[in-house]
């Protein structure tokens, strides 16, 4: 009798097992565990224990079928998304993925907001999703740029919104002043919004450029323009504020903002790879140093940039190379849309005598396309090829070799 009850027994949880792998086989996607027999029937703790694992197995793979099917993730995703969010039903879930689509996410963005976030679809749309949405979209971001955003660092809706968010956006706001401005940081580097402005970093590093006498309209332009370098480390932003300084930089003009970003990004070797570029062109130390004062970001181009402007400028327009260190700008400037198009009229006119011969290029280099279009083409319409050489129907780069500088 006692033999029969212990098969009756097996038999039971025997069956037992092979349901719950039924179940989890038709979800289709089955952990393939098969457990002995034995232990099963071994104790009722065991026992327990076996379902409990059954039961964790079942929530598990509905959550991964969950977000294959209905939120896009791939497996390998939804089995890594898995570990922190366990769904019992898909109703919640429902509700988040309706409410982000009813706000203009597509189903790409969706799967991106899951995969970074994924208690994301455990949350209360109602309660705490759509506040934090009406927040970002009352700052001024669109519905498709809110989109855009939230799908690049979906944790911005883990954020608390009284504690965190609101904070933030008040201690920017009386950095930057405007909301546009605000937008505009956002654009550049999202991220920001995830720290805490107020303390370790972003915080102190503007304390400092106010006690040193940087105006606010120029703090407002270092953090539009710049945010990474007031949300470096306060011990390495003072190293390079103080170096700024020591190089001459005059703390209430914006160049001196520009040189904080420039040096804050540039490692030491980087630094002194782009200073041999520029003396391999001839340039002294003094000269370097000049330009970067006139014009900080000509130490952040790449040094295929650089070689290339100055070989142009040099090479085949004829300048002299020292003289581009006094306009250091110009070699930010694209060869093919500005500097050989301009360049290449300003030489046709020359040569028909239209214009004086002691022209400054930034008169013509630095006007906006539309200013140097009426100046210099369309008030010249007698002269035939110019509309043709500004619009690059003739080889620029090949029509440039062999014209000389008509300039000082």
């Amino acid at each position: 009798m006692f033999r029969f009850l212990c098969r009756t027994t097996r038999n039971v949880f025997a069956e037992k097992h092979l349901a719950l792998n039924l179940t989890t086989s038709q979800l289709g996607f089955s952990q393939n565990k098969i457990f002995p027999l034995r232990l099963l029937s071994s104790s009722s703790h065991l026992e327990k224990g076996s379902l409990e694992t059954k039961q964790s197995e079942l929530k598990e793979s509905l959550t991964v079928s969950y977000l294959t099917n209905s939120c896009g993730l791939s497996l390998k995703s939804a089995v890594s998304a898995s570990k922190f969010i366990q769904l019992k039903n898909t109703e919640r879930a429902d509700s988040v993925l309706r409410f982000l689509s009813d706000h203009g996410f597509t189903k790409t963005q969706i799967s991106k907001v899951v995969r970074g976030f994924p208690l994301v679809i455990s949350i209360d749309p109602a309660k705490t999703l759509s506040p934090k949405i009406e927040f970002f979209r009352s700052i001024g971001l669109s519905r498709n740029e809110l989109a855009v955003f939230i799908a690049r660092s979906p944790k911005l809706l883990s954020s608390s919104l009284k504690n965190h968010l609101i904070p933030n956006y008040n201690f920017l706001k009386n950095v930057v002043i405007h909301d546009e401005k605000i937008v505009k940081v956002l654009k550049r580097m999202l991220w920001v919004f995830l720290l805490d402005l107020r303390s370790k970093n972003f915080g102190p590093n503007i304390a400092l450029l106010k006690d040193i006498g940087v105006p606010q309209s120029r703090i407002s332009f270092l953090v539009t323009h710049i945010p990474g370098a007031p949300c470096s480390k306060h011990s390495k932003f003072c190293k390079v504020v103080n170096k700024v300084k020591e190089m001459g930089f005059n703390p209430t003009q914006t160049v001196f903002v520009m040189a904080v970003g420039a040096i804050n990004q540039l490692k030491e070797s980087v630094w002194e790879s782009k200073l041999e570029v520029y003396r391999r062109w001839g340039w002294s130390e003094d000269e370097i140093l000049a330009a970067f004062r006139r014009h900080p970001h000509c130490m952040q181009l790449s040094e295929k940039k650089i070689t290339r402007a100055m070989d142009f400028l040099v090479n085949k327009m004829g300048w002299l190379s020292r003289d581009i260190s006094k306009m250091p700008i110009v070699c930010t400037f694209s060869i093919e849309k500005r500097l050989a198009p301009r360049c290449l009229v300003i030489q046709v006119l020359l040569s028909k005598g239209l214009i004086k011969e002691n022209i400054c290029p930034s008169t013509y280099l630095g006007l906006v396309q539309s200013k140097f279009i009426r100046r210099y083409v369309i008030k010249f319409q007698e002269v035939p090829e110019l509309l043709d050489v500004y619009q690059g129907k003739i080889d620029l780069l090949d029509a440039a070799s062999g014209f000389q500088r008509h300039v000082k």
